[in-house]
């Protein structure tokens, strides 16, 4: 039976101190998906008994059958709490109701772009992290996503049945484990601390940890039993609460706490004596059935069950008993309501990382005052597809104003330049909507500090976009997301029948929209070319594009292309020079590689375009070893203006030169963009003008002549520089037990992969092995990995660093000729290299 209706929901929206917004994310696997039904039936929108396996969240048919999370699904709920459970609650508030949006988002790293657009809408964040496998790779590159987002994270161990049911650890045992688990979630924590955001760690004794079962619906946190035993012993909540963990130990011989283990028998630390011996004990005597044990026990604790349930046995026994003692709703709504801020709150200190514009205008003040008069400012960060093929609706958050059904937006794309007219519409709203995982309830206007879905907008948003109102002209746009991974795998698409073109660009239209990350493109070739993040990305986007956005049209695809990049080795082996077309202007040019760490340092946005040359050329001084008058004499990066490879100008006393630099920097971007061996992105590559002679009369040295002879001078020096390939490389986790680890190395030695770190998890038959792959072999990887472990061995790809391929490409019969040749050739570029002879001239 559900618990509100559409009416109270909508009330309790204008209550801003009342909403939470939260995402649920995690590794894969480690039961984000279970734990929030165990959410959603304490809200009434499924039963309490089948909480756990329906997986409410998972609305897609193939997230279903794959048991993984593939889209992010966002569902509102609502909870009444009492004044009881309320009264130690500090921040401000009005009234006992709660709103919850909750998004629950995909565990795996190819969908880690789907975690960004959720973090965005949202202001905290439950990191749900396994007990026994602890804080894996993908927990990591989340939690760094959310606290980049500015987002408070509060944390849940989850799969605590696993503890008592498999492992069957001796309870010191657990309480180290879990506190191994927690440090290193706080580890991480530290090291991405926002001074905004303060203290963002989390500690079981102030209540930002909780422990649960998502399968069986139960979970705790310190102060339910805290206040259970703070009643029995007469003492103060907060006090017993710091008894329960840490370095606390009761004698209950001697009835008094020490600070160390004591050496008697009976002496145990608080932890283990109140909170993990009396959960060990009810699920024992369960699974035992022995009942006559089992009732009065449970008459203590003021759990009673009904007559039918009293008859279950084993495991579903023990499942019923668990849930009306410790329900998981209970106590992880509390460590929401408590710990995780309201849009109110949050909006203050997040207003900096998501506004363009200046911080004092009246936009940024409505969004840090969260102001439901104020202007309207709203974020839409995914597209979601409607249920009548080839519709979406928009998905976002409401920063400040309102949004109401009817009401005529101004849609800023990614590209639109505040002043401009490129990326912008002017389009009224269809219809408002709040999200319920699979269906939506219609409702007239939205308040800020909420997630609403819109009708009648797909049309003219491409993946992301700011809307404000209709006559808000001097809006500044709301910053756009950084994702963490990459596209690095790409595949060309053609249609079987020749007819169904249309259907594939109209197919290709939506597939672009409807995920955050995939880039559809069309090659100078002209095929259609669909890159993603991963294999498993690719198959599912291939899968919606057939099914879904083509009506079951059928396609064939190419064998997956990777990406690379071209570099240099070392400094040029002599200066080289090209003439301009009519033999007046004459260049002359060096490269060089760059340092390490200065590509991947303009990757990360450290070092850019836009800097203040003082501090750029202190870090390149300081950091790099460049001298401090050549870094202040950068002329530009490329490709695209800000990619990792650089001009620099070297030159002594030449006229003219500042006439030219416009065109030299074209010819640049051009030829970073496409290298002289495949005509892949150059990358790490810094080239130095040497000596420039130029025609006295100006019409002698435009654009049409300097230009080419740039990009050919650009050219000649990187091919007389001892130019390499790049490719780019994977990190592999792979968690196996020890029998497995044999197969794991000979597969990782089939495909040029290389271990580098292998740890066994303290506790655990389990080892955790970390390996780099190139992302050229990796593909059907998963299968002959699973072949040769029997299945045993879990292997997770995150895209990592570019590596040099280790070959010569110019001599013929290496490895990286061969690549430069297929690439050359899927390219449609003749098949040998233009040689050097062509970019360099003689005097």
């Amino acid at each position: 039976m559900v618990k509100f209706t559409v009416d109270e929901l909508r009330r309790i929206m204008d209550l801003k101190h009342n909403i939470r917004n939260m995402s649920v994310i995690a590794h894969i696997d480690h039961g984000k998906s279970t734990l929030t039904d165990s959410l959603v039936a304490a809200a009434g929108i499924i039963a309490e008994e089948v909480a756990g396996d329906v997986r409410m969240t998972d609305t897609r048919q193939d997230e279903a059958e794959r048991g993984i999370t593939i889209k992010s699904t966002g569902i509102s709920l609502y909870y009444e709490m009492s004044d009881n459970d309320l009264k130690n609650f500090k921040g401000e508030r009005e009234g006992n109701e709660y709103l919850i949006n909750l998004i629950d988002s995909p565990g795996h790293v190819d969908f880690s772009s789907e975690v960004t657009a959720a973090l965005r809408i949202t202001d905290g964040a439950l990191v749900v992290v396994d007990c026994v496998e602890g804080v894996c790779v993908q927990t990591e590159t989340v939690l760094r996503q959310a606290l980049g987002e500015r987002i408070r994270p509060v944390l849940t161990v989850n799969k605590m049945d696993r503890c008592f049911l498999e492992l069957h650890l001796d309870a010191e045992d657990a309480y180290l484990t879990f506190q191994r688990v927690i440090e290193s979630a706080n580890v991480i924590m530290a090291t991405y601390e926002d001074a905004l955001l303060g203290d963002v760690q989390v500690y079981p004794e102030k209540g930002t940890v909780a422990f649960s079962a998502g399968l069986h619906g139960w979970a705790f946190t310190l102060t339910n039993f805290a206040k259970m035993y703070a009643s029995k012993f007469g003492v103060d909540e907060g006090k017993m609460m710091s008894r329960l963990w840490g370095e606390n130990f009761f004698d209950p011989a001697t009835k008094k706490w020490t600070n160390k283990d004591t050496g008697s028998s009976t002496c145990k630390r608080g932890f283990v004596q109140f909170c993990y011996e009396p959960i060990k004990q009810i699920i024992e005597l369960c699974m035992n059935n022995q009942k006559d044990k089992l009732w009065p026990m449970l008459q203590k604790l003021g759990v009673n069950l009904k007559s039918e349930e009293k008859e279950l046995t084993g495991k579903a026994l023990m499942k019923r008993v668990m849930q009306s003692w410790l329900p998981a709703s209970s106590a992880l709504l509390e460590m929401m309501i408590f710990h995780l801020p309201s849009p109110a709150k949050a909006q203050k200190y997040r207003v900096e990382n998501l506004y363009e514009g200046p911080l004092d205008d009246p936009y940024a003040s409505a969004i840090r005052n969260c102001d439901p008069e104020g202007p309207l400012m709203l974020y839409v960060s995914k597209m979601i597809p409607a249920s009548d093929k080839g519709r979406f609706y928009a998905f976002g958050r409401v920063f400040s104003g309102k949004v109401s059904t009817g009401m005529k937006v101004r849609i800023m794309g990614p590209n639109y330049v505040p002043g401009e007219k490129k990326d912008l519409y002017v389009k009224s709203v269809q219809r408002t909507v709040i999200w319920m995982g699979k269906k939506q309830e219609t409702v007239e206007d939205v308040p800020c500090g909420n997630t609403v879905a819109m009708v009648g907008l797909d049309h003219f948003i491409t993946k992301n976009a700011t809307l404000t109102s209709e006559k808000e002209v001097d809006a500044h746009p709301i910053q756009a997301m950084k994702f963490s991974v990459s596209p690095v795998v790409s595949v060309a698409v053609t249609c079987k029948v020749a007819s169904d073109l249309p259907k594939l660009v109209e197919g290709l239209k939506r597939l672009a929209k409807s995920d955050p990350m995939v880039v559809c493109t069309i090659s100078e070739t002209g095929e259609h070319i669909i890159a993603a993040a991963g294999e498993l990305h690719l198959e599912i986007c291939l899968k919606d594009l057939q099914d879904d956005f083509m009506n079951g049209a059928e396609i064939s695809k190419s064998d997956p292309i990777v990406s690379f990049r071209e570099t240099v080795f070392e400094k040029s082996s002599h200066t080289v020079m090209s003439k301009s077309p009519n033999k007046h202007n004459r260049l002359y040019m060096e490269a060089r590689p760059m340092e390490d760490g200065l590509a991947e340092a303009i990757d990360d946005g450290k070092i850019g375009p836009r800097d203040d040359p003082k501090n750029r050329s202190k870090i390149l001084s300081e950091e790099f070893g460049w001298d401090k008058d050549l870094a202040k004499k950068i002329w530009c990066f490329g490709p695209e203006t800000t990619g990792p490879n650089m001009v620099v100008d070297t030159c002594k006393g030449v006229q003219y030169l500042n006439e030219i630099k416009d065109s030299v920097v074209a010819g640049f971007q051009i030829a970073s963009k496409e290298g002289p061996m495949a005509d892949e992105n150059m990358r790490g590559v810094c080239f130095e003008i040497c000596d420039v002679v130029l025609h006295a009369d100006a019409i002698h040295r435009g654009g049409g002549q300097i230009i080419p002879t740039a990009r050919r001078v650009f050219y000649a020096a990187m091919m007389t520089a001892k130019p390499r390939l790049l490719e780019p490389v994977y990190l592999v986790e792979i968690q196996a037990p020890e029998q497995a680890l044999g197969g794991i190395y000979s597969v990782l030695n089939q495909k040029r992969g290389h271990v580098f770190e292998e740890i066994q998890r303290p506790g655990t038959p389990l080892y955790n092995v970390k390996a780099y792959l190139p992302v050229v072999e990796s593909f059907k990887f998963n299968e002959s990995l699973r072949a040769q472990t029997g299945g045993q061995a879990f292997p997770q790809l995150v895209f990592d660093h570019w590596d040099v391929v280790p070959s010569d490409p110019l001599e013929p019969g290496t490895p990286a000729a061969t690549h430069v040749a297929e690439i050359r050739k899927k390219k449609g570029l003749k098949e040998q290299m233009t040689s050097l002879s062509e970019f360099e001239d003689k005097l």
